[in-house]
């Protein structure tokens, strides 16, 4: 697909980092799978993903985690 951010490059598969914060919540995810703009370097992560992404914050901050650092496994 086309990048939607710098308009210019294609989306190739690939991995990100993902940090989400709420609260006194920090979390990084490692590995994300996500479409990455050869240009931009923009990342694009499925519905599916970004779900199971919030699902695991949520029972981290139910928790009561403060920072963590994980390897995002597909479920």
């Amino acid at each position: 697909m086309k990048c939607v951010i710098c308009k210019q490059g294609d989306t190739q598969a690939g991995t990100v980092t993902v940090t989400l914060e709420r609260g006194k919540t920090t979390l990084v995810f490692k590995g994300v799978p996500a479409q990455v703009c050869e240009n931009c370097g923009e990342a694009y992560v499925d519905d599916v993903t970004t779900a199971q992404l919030l699902e695991e914050a949520e029972n981290a901050l139910q928790a009561g985690v403060q920072v963590e650092v994980r390897e995002f496994a597909t479920v």
